[in-house]
């Protein structure tokens, strides 16, 4: 009889594909699965009988900020205590490297922490760390458009100049030759704000090379988002990359209503070439304090304030009040700082969040005080209330948009799927108990019902703790299959 490390026995597979459920054993060997079926013939060192609880491929966070968080606490509970098995990192333009600071990181780079957290020159000075820090979670990362401005240039609110790009793609080739996914923007914020579309499509060049990304939180998710739509799918069209649409929302009051919209357009654009999108399942955003998003329709909560401290948790509103001033005021005083925005509607994150060619990324910042829920509860979130409570889609289709669907648009090899010589990145999970427990009165708490997590085939989460072992590596992009245009979202 052959002999294996780990069976699960008896599981209800969900194997990434959005595929239907078939009960199923799953053998590990060493980091690999190394056998799926029926009523498997092997001895293992260790057997868990599942009877029917769900095992599925760990889940992959298409948008986050741990960059600096995984070196600094490589136990990377927020995630791993959702199911997440691998992180993507350096999004919204904003990447631990390759950074050479100036001085203080600018906004909203100052979200990965301040300039003591910045340690890595070069992209491949991160991988290194990320080995050595050994963190519980894979962690695969792009470099960001911000993060090479600053690097260049003396001031940010204005366009590079020719010998400026060349420096900046210079170093995202050197990004790009240790594993990089590709580039991501920033370009609603003042640190990028300036940069033309000639100075994307420059950096964009070398990705249609390298079989690179291009991620984007685009110029406006407001009144112009169509415009801004436009201009992201421009700038893949012309370079001929993959196009990720990052946290997609229809964000302010006056913007509320129109997703069905900006789904049509963005379908559109997928009839011609390769374009998607994340969202997180909240109808509130998170990031640091900008007066563009000061609006006294919409409850802003302070998480963080470097001159005022002891406003951290206090709502815009209360903090204008107790000044005697205008809130757009009080947020300039409070400058720099973070901020919990709740500016969207829950009927557009809903269409959004369904779209067949949506993922999920929590956009959780792990530096915050006071953090948004979604950096605990994202994942659970999306199988329990939405899923499984209101049937939005089902169990096999939510965990393709957290799995078999991210590996595939990242170029993250032989993962995302429940597969013999696949990666051992699983979740087992109770899926009439999956459910977030974090709000955001009370933000950092563990959900429920994740029963046990295996990252690279090493237990890392069993009965509600980690176990200590830690499995997590860096993951450096893999061949780029992502060919046609709409690709195999459309599975559920």
């Amino acid at each position: 009889m052959e002999r294996c490390d780990t069976i699960v026995r008896d599981a209800t597979v969900l194997d990434g594909s959005g595929g239907e459920a078939e009960s199923q054993d799953v053998a590990i060997l060493g980091d690999r699965i190394c056998a799926v079926g029926p009523d498997l013939d092997l001895r293992a060192k260790t057997t868990i009988e599942a009877r029917g609880l769900c095992l599925a491929p760990g889940f992959i966070d298409t948008h986050t900020h741990d960059d600096t968080f995984a070196i600094r606490d490589p136990r990377m509970l927020p995630k791993l205590t959702q199911g997440v098995t691998t992180v993507i990192v350096g999004n919204c333009g904003i990447s631990a490297a390759p950074v050479r600071l100036r001085a203080e990181p600018p906004d909203p780079m100052n979200l990965l922490g301040d300039a003591s957290a910045f340690n890595y020159p070069t992209f491949a000075s991160y991988v290194e760390a990320v080995g050595q820090a050994r963190p519980a979670v894979n962690v695969a990362a792009l470099a960001g458009h911000t993060a090479l401005r600053a690097n260049h240039m003396d001031r940010l609110d204005r366009p590079a100049t020719a010998g400026e790009i060349a420096e900046m793609r210079s170093q995202l080739g050197e990004a790009l030759d240790h594993g990089a996914l590709g580039l991501s923007s920033g370009l609603a914020y003042a640190s990028a704000r300036a940069a033309p579309v000639e100075e994307l499509l420059a950096l964009a060049e070398p990705l249609r090379y390298a079989g690179g990304i291009y991620t984007t939180h685009m110029r406006t998710e407001a009144a112009l988002i169509l415009d801004a739509m436009k201009e992201a799918a421009e700038i893949g069209r012309l370079s001929g990359v993959p196009v990720i649409i990052s946290h997609l929302k229809c964000s302010g009051v006056d913007n509320w209503g129109r997703s069905a919209e900006i789904l049509d357009a963005l379908d559109t654009l997928r009839s011609h070439q390769r374009i998607a999108c994340d969202c997180y399942p909240y109808a509130a955003s998170s990031s640091t304090l900008d007066l563009l998003q000061v609006d006294e329709r919409v409850t802003i909560t302070i998480t963080w304030s470097t001159p005022h401290a002891d406003f951290a948790g206090w709502t815009l509103k209360k903090i204008a009040a107790h000044w005697g001033v205008t809130q757009r005021e009080a947020a300039k005083r409070l400058q720099p700082a973070g901020a919990i925005y709740h500016s969207m509607s829950e009927q557009d994150m809903r269409r959004i969040l369904r779209h067949p060619a949506t993922m999920i990324g929590s956009d959780g910042l792990p530096n915050d005080p006071l953090p948004h829920p979604r950096l605990w509860g994202t994942f659970p979130r999306v199988l329990g209330r939405y899923s499984r409570e209101e049937k939005m889609f089902s169990f096999a289709g939510a965990v393709h948009k957290m799995t078999g669907m991210p590996a595939h648009r990242f170029a993250l090899e032989k993962r995302g799927l429940v597969k013999e010589d696949y990666y051992a990145d699983l979740v087992l999970f109770d899926a009439d108990r999956v459910i977030d427990t974090a709000t955001f009165s009370d933000s950092v708490r563990r959900a429920d019902g994740i029963l046990h997590v295996w990252v690279n085939g090493v237990l890392s989460y069993a009965a509600g703790s980690a176990t200590g072992d830690r499995g997590g590596r860096f993951v450096a992009r893999g061949k780029q299959t992502w060919l046609d245009h709409q690709g195999d979202e459309g599975r559920r």
